[in-house]
């Protein structure tokens, strides 16, 4: 018997990185906010973030309740986050769009890989986006270094 779309998703590795999400706490005095909902299956991310003097994220925290995949793309986001400038993070969010409609390879976000399952499951795109559209609403806010 083999596993559908669904059971290569939800791999051991997937599961361990939804599980790693406790260490990006929303703490209260991150000063950027944003909430994003998923219009497909209701998950949702609240994301927090600091800036450096460059505009650049120097601090993080989310509380995510979503499934899996949201779960695991929100931890994937954080891992990579730090140092990244709203431009590196508009860029990725345009390939990773691009890739989950179909056109364009795996995008380079450090670990990404894990989710590659996911193209074949439509339902689990808005989740996985989650966390980049949270940061795009909190980078496009104006507000200056945070």
């Amino acid at each position: 018997m083999t596993a559908g779309p669904a059971g290569r998703l939800y791999s051991p590795e997937l599961l361990a990185l939804a599980t790693g999400l406790a260490a990006y706490p929303l703490v209260h005095d991150l000063p950027r906010r944003a909430q994003e909902r998923s219009r497909t299956c209701g998950s949702t991310i609240e994301l927090g973030l600091e800036l450096d003097g460059d505009g650049r994220i120097a601090r993080l925290g989310m509380r995510v309740a979503a499934c899996a995949v949201g779960q695991a793309s929100a931890a994937l986001f954080a891992r990579s986050a730090i140092g990244r400038s709203v431009e590196d993070v508009a860029g990725a969010s345009a390939r990773i769009e691009c890739w989950l409609g179909g056109g364009g390879d795996l995008p380079d976000w450090p670990g990404l890989g894990v989710l590659e399952p996911a193209l074949a499951l439509t339902s689990r795109h808005e989740a996985l986006l989650l966390p980049w559209k949270a940061a795009m609403t909190v980078l496009s806010k104006p507000g200056g270094s945070g």
